[in-house]
């Protein structure tokens, strides 16, 4: 088989370590990958949210299977892409539609979930900068520490943790205002849970 990884991460370098040993891969190929993915396969220097360039490689590879590591091009919809595009959808895509991928595209979705199937998680309230009194109204309700959560994706660095109501207040006007761009134009406000966290990740055929 050819596969392509897309991403450029340590998560992209972990997939591309074990599909290179498998005996099934004939040609690995990561976009864009890294340093380490340099010792799985071959880097190829494709953005991954830009889905034509994706489809022109992946045709003129003759590319069997795709892996989905990053959550962009998830949330920007590639797995749709593939399936909705007559030239691609015969071709195997891991990873979650767009709709799946809104749980991880959007902190207020993923919240809301989570309440409307009662899924155990920490109390929270969204706000924009049409309701930033009531934003503040509902950090006075919180004990400290205070979190602060832009919506959107932000590359890892969208959650802040507070000690300071003070420092809570202004920050919240600061990630209304831009600070992570686009990503916390709407803030997730949640009560602070302390204790041991850890992530699962899970393949399934939906």
């Amino acid at each position: 088989m050819n596969i392509l990884i897309l991403g450029s991460g340590g998560r992209e370098h972990a997939i591309a370590y074990k599909i290179a040993q498998s005996n099934k891969t004939s040609q690995l190929f990561i976009a864009p990958g890294n340093a380490g993915t340099l010792n799985c396969g071959t880097n190829v220097n494709i953005n991954n949210e830009e889905f034509e360039a994706v489809k022109t490689f992946v045709l003129e590879n003759s590319i069997n299977m795709v892996v989905v590591g990053p959550e962009a091009p998830s949330v920007g919809g590639i797995v749709d892409f593939f399936k909705n595009d007559p030239m691609l959808c015969k071709i195997a895509i891991i990873g979650p539609s767009k709709q799946g991928a809104e749980l991880e595209g959007s902190k207020d979705y993923a919240k809301a979930f989570m309440s409307k199937y009662n899924i155990p998680t920490a109390r929270y309230n969204t706000f924009s900068k049409d309701n930033i009194a009531q934003g503040i109204e509902f950090l006075r309700t919180l004990k400290p520490p205070y979190v602060l959560k832009a919506d959107g994706l932000a590359a890892g660095k969208g959650v802040l943790i507070l000690e300071s109501l003070e420092e809570a207040e202004k920050e919240l006007k600061e990630m209304l205002s831009g600070m992570f761009g686009d990503a916390s134009a709407t803030v997730v406000i949640e009560e602070f849970l302390s204790g041991i966290e850890c992530s699962v990740f899970v393949l399934t055929d939906g």
